[in-house]
Formats: structure tokens, sequence, C-alpha cells
């Protein structure tokens, strides 16, 4: 009997591990297909903001002003996400990649951001492409920047070396990390007291109540 019971206890132990994966893994997909959305929606709202400027002289008179006009409006009728700065963003997303829509689907928005951050249009896609090819986070992305990995790299013989290292200090992304990022709760509107614990993200080691 207490066999038995061993490994029926043994099931349903497997059974919880495999319910709380799903439920984990069905987390950081819908996170991933919401950030998808995120960034082909900022794409397109800079490309609509660029062809709005270069639609004549009239147009361009009037695009002085435009970011902090639309900024105001937009933030009264959709509320925050739609800051003057946000908005230059999208606009400066949509020309440095305009045919972003393929990045679109491989990179996050925190990503783009710190990709826009760089001046330099080869050291940008030098990044860009490192990131992509080492599934860089965000994190790990910060973190090579900082190292001036792009800089060593054109001032170093041992190209190869130098990219072995920083493979090395790579940091791998969690679930968590995915569901932490906070434009996706911007993007949603759902409210920022749901950001601060990872009990409330459901990473607490065990599934959550019913």
């Amino acid at each position: 009997m207490e066999l038995i019971l061993g490994d029926t206890e043994t099931a349903y132990l497997d059974l919880l591990r495999q319910i709380s994966d799903t439920y984990t893994q069905g987390r950081v997909q819908a996170v991933q297909a919401v950030n998808t959305h995120i960034t082909q929606t900022y794409w397109q709202v800079g490309r609509q903001i660029v062809e709005f400027e270069q639609g004549g002289k009239a147009r361009a008179e009037y695009g002085k002003a435009l970011i902090s006009k639309l900024a105001s409006d937009l933030s009264l009728r959709h509320g925050k996400g739609f800051s003057r700065s946000n908005l230059t963003r999208f606009r400066q997303f949509y020309l440095a990649w305009p045919i972003g829509a393929t990045l679109s689907h491989q990179l996050g928005w925190s990503v783009i951001v710190e990709l826009l951050k760089i001046d330099d249009p080869l050291e940008r896609s030098f990044y860009e492409q490192q990131t992509l090819r080492e599934r860089w986070s965000v994190r790990e992305l910060v973190r090579q920047k900082e190292s001036a990995l792009f800089l060593r790299l054109a001032a170093s013989k041992d190209k190869a070396g130098i990219l072995q290292l920083a493979a090395q200090g790579q940091l791998i992304e969690q679930p968590a990390d995915l569901l932490r990022e906070p434009y996706v709760f911007e993007f949603l509107k759902i409210p920022e007291p749901y950001l601060v614990s990872e009990t409330q993200l459901g990473f607490t080691g065990r599934p959550p109540r019913l």
C-alpha cells in the first residue's frame, strides 16, 4: 500500500510540475506576443509622424511643434505612454529602421530603446546583430555596451577572443524578467501596483491558488 501511495504522490508531483511549467511558458509566450505588437505599433506611429512631417511645406511648418502637440492630445486620449520623449523615440525608431517590420518580430522594445541610444549606425548595427545572434536580454546588452565591446573589437586583432569573453559574461534572461517589463504593462494599461512582486507574477515556485 505504501508503495502504491508513493507512486501516486510521485505522479502527482510530476503533474504539478507539468502544469506549473505549462502555465509559466504560456505567460511568457503571451508577453512575447504582446511585445511583437508593441514594437509593430510603435514603428507604425513613428512612420505616421515622419510621413506627416514630409507632407509638404505647410505640414513642415506645423511640424515644428508637432511632437509636443501630439504628446498633449494623445495623453488626454490614451493616458500614459505618449510623452514627448516616447513619441520622439517612436519617430527615431522608424528613421533608424525604415523597413523595421522584420526587426519588430525579433527584438523587444526595451532592447530597441537601448540600441537607439547609440548614435553611430555601424556600432548600432553591430550590437543589433550580436543581440540577435546571442539572444541577449536588455540587461546583457547594456552590460556589453558599457564594457565598450564594439570599440574593443574595433581596436583589437583578437576579435574572436573578445567575442568569446563577451559570451562568457552573458546573463540569461529568466521568465520573470520578461513579465516584469514595465513597457508591456504600460501598453496594456495595467496599473503599476501590479508590477511590484514576483508573487503577483506567479513565480513563487508553486502554482497560483485558484
